[in-house]
């Protein structure tokens, strides 16, 4: 019973040594591996989120569109990262993201004041080949985060689906029908060799466009001689109608395969819509004001009669190859004027030039 007491003595002093001895141990006290209550910590880490094209597929004419805009203005981009800063500092960091074997690097800088988030839009250049690429095809976008010491703090790769270049998105009531401008390509050398074919078609053998010095009347006269001179080459040259839209990826129900005017007149072959952006591609050089219109099932070609006019001389292009000029006018007349307005969609090709919409490569 007397050992069991000095024992229990000893263990006293020796515990009551150990919870006196850090008193004197200096200020080593984190290497003695002492129990401390974990706090929490002052520096949150900032989170990301990175998405690409629409649901993961890529559309060319999107990504063309947008690799044209100014950073800092872009509406919507190839690729997004949202950068969320929860801490209490200013984050400074470099963003890089590029489409492998597709696309340039594009590198923005990130400025976050504490507490915010931004989505920073990325729309790297791409290689010529995603234009000359037609079917729908995998590839994988990279996003690299680092300090401005360029320490790596954030890696991510993202399958993605490239849609081929002649794929166009419409979106929910053609939202985003503009973007038919960038098929009409007025500078292609197809484009041009058809209206060296056109001129011989003119009485004077010209093709002026718009000669604002005559009256609006002389003006009109004349844009339906320059008109009938394409659809005849058009004609001549066999342009005829074959469908040909299928297209293979999501969003099947708007979108569509619309051929640009090269590969239509290459081939002589030409659906509606197809033959729309022809058209206009023809008109557009001209430096006549063109349009493309586009209602339920269907699609027509159209130029402004004159300078300044508020009128339009429309055409069904579909009759192109088995039809005369006059049928091709009065088929788009009847066509538009059983239609409601809101089942209409014009695009004109200045205005969407003139919101930063550009022929395709």
């Amino acid at each position: 019973m007397r050992l069991f007491v000095k024992l229990s003595s000893w263990a006293c002093l020796v515990l009551l040594f150990a919870l006196i001895t850090p008193a004197f141990a200096g200020d080593n006290s984190a290497d003695r591996g002492e129990l401390r209550i974990p706090t929490a910590s002052k520096h949150p880490e900032p989170t990301y989120k990175v998405e690409a094209g629409m649901d993961g597929e890529i559309y060319p004419v999107f990504a063309n569109y947008a690799s044209l805009q100014r950073q800092n203005e872009r509406s919507f981009g190839v690729i997004s990262v949202k950068v969320s800063n929860p801490g209490d500092t200013l984050l400074r960091q470099r963003i890089a993201v590029k489409v492998a074997g597709w696309s340039d690097q594009e590198i923005q800088l990130v400025e976050l004041a504490p507490g915010a988030s931004k989505v920073y839009m990325f729309a790297p250049t791409f290689l010529p080949r995603l234009y000359h690429n037609h079917e729908i095809t995998a590839a994988t976008a990279e996003v690299s985060i680092t300090d401005m010491a360029g320490h790596s703090v954030y890696e991510n790769t993202l399958p993605v689906r490239l849609r081929s270049s002649e794929d166009m998105y419409w979106g929910k009531d053609f939202r985003y029908a503009p973007f038919i401008a960038s098929w009409v390509t007025p500078h292609d050398l197809h484009v041009e060799s058809v209206l060296g074919h056109a001129k011989s078609y003119m009485a004077d053998h010209r093709l002026p466009g718009y000669e604002t010095w005559k009256s609006l009347d002389q003006q009109e006269q004349e844009t339906y001689g320059e008109a009938r001179a394409i659809f005849t080459a058009l004609k001549r040259l066999g342009l005829s109608y074959v469908k040909s839209s299928t297209t293979f990826g999501d969003h099947k129900s708007v979108s569509e395969r619309v051929r640009m005017p090269r590969v239509s007149l290459g081939q002589s072959s030409a659906n509606c819509i197809d033959a729309a952006v022809t058209y206009a591609s023809l008109f557009e050089n001209l430096g006549m004001d063109a349009t493309v219109v586009i209602v339920p099932g269907h699609a027509y070609a159209g130029v402004r009669v004159a300078h300044g006019s508020p009128k339009f001389l429309f055409l069904d292009v579909a009759l192109t190859g088995r039809s005369t000029f006059a049928a091709a006018v009065a088929s788009a007349e009847k066509g538009l004027a059983r239609l409601a307005p809101g089942s209409v969609t014009r695009v004109m090709i200045q205005q969407a030039r003139d919101s930063g919409i550009y022929p395709m490569p």
